[in-house]
Parts: structure tokens; sequence; C-alpha cells
């Protein structure tokens, strides 16, 4: 068995090392899995959703805990990993709501009784990134148990430690053992397996397209379905119309949120060419007085990269790049970025490719059909926002921009109440909403003859 160390990215130090699993411990994992979910999915439903919402109780007594192993291994602000561990609660909440409301249909038909059921796929393999481990891992498990599920769950290997604690928290909670199990591991080795194991029968991924496009290909081999949420270059549209001030100030964060690490983060800035400098003398101040600093501190609003490799490939976007301005960053020891935008042409590199760190491409653009043209000019289709004070051109650019989740004069994306997920190279099918729990179902239709 092999190990991993997780490093603290504010210092560079050791935090743990974790013993990574083999493909036969995986196996193991799997068999145990096997067995729980077959006890799990005869459970009533109300049965299901007490166990849910005791497991969320118990994920709100430790929100403190959890907060605090998200701010060593992965480096968030503490006030940001405290909302995390809170939302991993109230994802919990929100689908033990789904169990007793998975109702079939009663079509009519001749000569007898038609219905359909949902029934569980059995075990779900769920892979993990870094950028947000509590919350990913929730989006993916509280709707895959509340379906009647087993889940197997990979964490990345930079960030298990909140992983492995909420696999603890769930047997606390009362949850049967087997039925939702934590496996550290190497993608090639872990995450590999899930995709091949013949027992698991949906597989969950949340990383980068390159190796969610590998993940899909194998998954198609094995006929499995699967669920991907992948990278973004997503648009923050400000027109010569919108409240200028504050859509500068909600630019910081836009993107600079967990230090750029959020496929849905607005890393292309597309300003009405109109207003392009005077925006850009907005934004200059609110960059300056974002919060770069110890994670442990109550008002840092963002922490250092994930790790050095990603802090040396975020330096290589801005090597050579017109910088316009910077905020600040600490120096020394971590894994630190200070804030960084850029004005860039519509072929650079950097306006076209995920940075995955704190840097935002300033493009200008003329009217509003240049403005969806520039915005749908990527291969990414995940997140995005629009700044205008006219409700027609609100909804018009919405309609037009190719992306999964839009926000009009905000940035927000994610809620667990709403559907997630994103077009074309950002990933296939939806995360969170009522509809996240079905699914994680198949549709069985039985005709009962009644003549």
């Amino acid at each position: 068995m092999s190990a991993f160390t997780v490093l603290n990215p504010a210092t560079g130090a050791a935090v743990r090392d974790v013993a990574l699993a083999s493909v036969e411990e995986t196996d193991a994992a799997v068999a145990r899995a096997v067995r729980a979910q077959r006890t799990w999915a005869d459970l009533a439903p109300v049965a299901r959703a007490d166990a849910l919402r005791n497991f969320a109780r118990v994920v709100e007594d430790h929100v403190e805990e959890l907060a605090q192993l998200e701010v060593l291994e992965a480096g968030h602000p503490i006030s940001s990993a405290r909302w995390e561990a809170s939302h991993v609660a109230q994802v919990l909440n929100y689908y033990a709501g789904a169990p007793e409301r998975l109702i079939g249909s009663q079509i009519p038909v001749a000569g007898g009784l038609d219905v359909t059921y949902h029934e569980p796929y059995g075990v779900v393999g769920i892979i993990v990134p870094w950028n947000f481990p509590m919350t990913i891992a929730s989006w993916g498990f509280a709707p895959a148990l509340a379906a009647g599920n087993a889940v197997v769950l990979k964490p990345a290997e930079l960030t298990p430690l909140t992983a492995m604690r909420l696999g603890d928290l769930a047997v606390e909670a009362g949850l049967p053992e087997g039925v939702f199990t934590v496996i550290p591991g190497a993608g090639p080795v872990v995450g590999e397996r899930f995709v091949t194991h013949p027992d698991v029968h949906k597989v969950v991924f949340t990383g980068s397209t390159r190796v969610g496009t590998q993940v899909a290909a194998g998954c198609a081999r094995e006929l499995k379905p699967v669920t991907l949420e992948l990278g973004g270059k997503s648009a923050n549209i400000v027109f010569a119309d919108a409240d200028l001030e504050a859509a500068a100030a909600a630019v910081p964060g836009s993107v600079f949120d967990n230090a750029g690490q959020d496929c849905c983060a607005r890393s292309r800035l597309l300003v009405e060419r109109s207003v392009y400098d005077r925006f850009l003398e907005l934004v200059e101040p609110a960059v300056a007085a974002w919060r770069v600093g110890d994670p442990n501190d109550e008002s840092t609003e963002m922490g250092p990269l994930i790790s050095a490799a990603q802090r040396d490939r975020v330096a290589g976007y801005v090597d050579g790049a017109d910088v316009a301005f910077r905020g600040t960053a600490p120096e020394g020891d971590g894994f630190w970025f200070a804030p960084t935008v850029v004005l860039a042409g519509r072929g650079d590199r950097i306006a076209k490719e995920e940075v995955f760190g704190p840097v935002v491409a300033v493009l200008p653009f003329d009217d509003e059909a240049d403005a969806i043209a520039l915005a749908n000019d990527t291969v990414y289709g995940l997140a995005g926002s629009i700044w205008t004070r006219d409700l027609g051109r609100g909804i018009r650019v919405s309609r037009g921009v190719r992306s999964g989740v839009l926000s009009v004069n905000s940035h927000s994306s994610v809620r667990y109440a709403t559907p997630f997920g994103g077009m074309k190279a950002s990933g296939l099918g939806r995360e969170l909403g009522p509809d996240a729990a079905e699914h994680f179902t198949q549709t069985k239709n039985v005709f009962y003859a009644t003549s």
C-alpha cells in the first residue's frame, strides 16, 4: 500500500500521510457496498429520509472540525470553509426529502394498469476534485443515497481529509456500514476501477475536461451512465447601461474566490467598449482591496493555490501577458499568487484556456451581438454573468449564451435547490436541484393486465 502526504497550501508543511487504496481494496469496498445497498434500498422511504436527516444533524455538529480540516488541506479561508461544511448539511437535509417523493407514474393504457417505478442503480462511484472537496462530494452522495444507492467515493489525493471524516460521520449518524464508503486513492487506480468494475453501475466525475473525456470513454465501453462536471472559461459580460460600480465591486468575488480554482470562475471579463476604460478604473481599487492572506484569519477572502505545481502552471499563463494591475499576496512559504488582471486579445491563450487561478482576462466588445459571440467563443459552457439594467437585454443575452448556469446582475452559480451543470466541453448531465435524486435511478415500466 502506498501513501500520499497531504500538504498545507498556506505553509507547504506536511499535514498527514494518507494510505492509498489498491485495486484489491477497492474491489473489497465495492463488494461491501453491493451487500449494504440491498438492505438500504429495501428500507421504507421514510427510514432512508430519517437516516439522511440524522447524517445532516451530525455534520452540523461537526461544522467547525470539518472547516478546520478544509483550511489545513485546501487553504480555504476559514469563513468560506465554515460555509462549505454547513452547505454539506443543507444538501443532506434537502435530499432527505427525496425518498418519499421519488414517485412514478400511472399511464392510461387499454387492458390493464401501467405504472413506472424509479429504481436505484445499485452502487454509484463518485470521483471528487480538490478545489471544493466537501461541497462537490455532497452533491453526488446525498441524492445518490436518497435514491437508494450505495456510494463509493474517491477524494482527490491532495484533499482527502474532509471526505474521510464525512465517511466516519455517516457511520456515527447510523448509516449502515458499506452504504457510504470513502476510498482515498490514485485516479488511475481507484478512479479507473470505478469505471471498469461491473458492480459500479454509475460514475459521477468532477474535474478537468481532459480526464473527464477519458472517464466518459471508459464508461461508454462498459455501457455505464456517467455525470461529468468539467472545466470552464466563463464570461462576465458588462454592458454600458449596467450599474458599473456594483459590477466592478463584484469582479473580485466572481473570479478570485478560492484563488480562482473554480470551474465557475468568470475568468473572462467582457466589457462594452464605450465604458471599457472607465470600468477598469473602477475594478482596480476593488482588486487592490481583495484580502489575500492567512486562511485562519476571519477577514481573509482568498488563500493560497493548492500546490507548487498549480502555482507554476498559473504563473506560466501570466508570463509575457499584458498585465493591467495586480493585487497583493503574502511572500515566502506557501503557494501564493496575487490576483491578476490581464488585457487580452481574442486569440490569446489566456483568453481561451482555463487558467484555474486568480487571473482574469479583460476583452472589449462592441454591441449585444458581439458580446454573445465573444462569450460563446470557447469550447466551454459552464457559467457566466450578465450586467445590464435592460430586462429585455438580460433575457436575450441569457438565452444567447451557451452556458448551463447564468446569473444576471450577480455572479451566483450554485444553489442546492436548482440544477447545476454545463454545456459543450463543460460536462454532461446535471447535479443538484429537485430532480437530482431521480438521475440516480432507472425507470422501470410495468404493465398489469386486468382483462
